[in-house]
This record gives C-alpha cells, structure tokens and sequence, in this order.
C-alpha cells in the first residue's frame, strides 16, 4: 500500500506517492530521482541527508515522507537556476567544497542560518553547521564561505543578481 502526498517541492507542487516506511530521503532519492541529498549514514548522525522543511533544516534520513504533506521542501536541486546561489559561489570561489559529498547539507544548513541571522559570527556558524560531517575540508573553508555572504552588502542570502 501506497500514501499519497501533496506537498511544495522547491516552490513547485509535488504529488508523490511512497510506501508508508519510505524516509523523505527514500522519497528523494528513490522516488523521485533527485540524488542531490545525500544517503551518508542512514541514522541521522552524518548530517549528509539535510533538507530544508518550512525553512528548517531536517535530517531527510529521520523523516517519514508522509509528514511532508501540505509542507514545503527544499532540496539542493532547488537552488538552480541560470546562475550559481550566492552560497554555491562562495564555496566554489573559496574552495569550500572537495569531494562534494557533504555540500548540499552545509549549504542547506548555511541557508537556514542566514534567513534568520544575515549577519552570523564565525561562531554561529560552526554552531548551525555543527551536525554536519565533512572528511575533507576541516571546516574552515566552509566557514569562510558562508561569512563572505554573510558580509555581502545589500545582497541578501539565496538572492541572485539581476540580469
């Protein structure tokens, strides 16, 4: 037996049906066909799976996929366009990302952040990005990455500029 669910997308609607065990990381992954969020440890713990429900961050892996009824989600796939997201810049200018594999859930986290605190210290964002896991980069870099669009003026977080 399936259950359907209704429910925003990155800002689009989605009807999606999933068996009632699936997690809204199975939802994505397996459903729907987007692999931006990441299957790390599988137990909530990696941060790998992080997504953004209502604005906040979840860990996808932890989540039944039924609770995203009549919620929104956003995925990492959300922040395309036809120009890198203000956070995909900073990491890639400041050399943020290595493997990759922990990306979409630090900039997801680092979103979360900013929408509610535009102006963190370097502090506040260890704190915001403190349950997700990175092998590669040792931190810093991502931290400085999220700072320098913090510290962009008039540029709010998740804005593109005009074309």
């Amino acid at each position: 037996m399936s259950l359907p669910i209704d429910f925003t997308l990155n800002g689009r609607p989605c009807h999606a049906v999933a068996p009632p065990h699936w997690t809204v990381l199975e939802l994505l992954r397996d459903g729907l066909a987007l692999t931006g969020t990441k299957d790390g440890c599988g137990e909530g713990v990696c941060g790998a799976c992080t997504v953004l429900l209502d604005g906040e961050p979840i860990r996808a892996c932890l989540v039944l996929a039924a609770r995203l009824a009549a919620r929104s989600l956003l995925t990492i796939e959300g922040l395309e366009g036809e120009s890198l997201d203000p956070l995909q810049e900073a990491f890639v200018d400041l050399g943020a990302a290595q493997c990759g594999f922990c990306t979409p859930a630090m900039i997801l986290s680092a979103r979360a952040l900013l929408a509610v605190n535009p102006a963190p210290t370097a502090l506040e964002v260890r704190e915001a990005l403190a349950g997700n896991l990175c092998r590669c980069t040792g931190y810093a870099k991502i931290i400085q990455a999220v700072l320098a669009v913090a510290t962009r003026h008039g540029e709010p977080c998740g804005s593109r500029p005009s074309t």
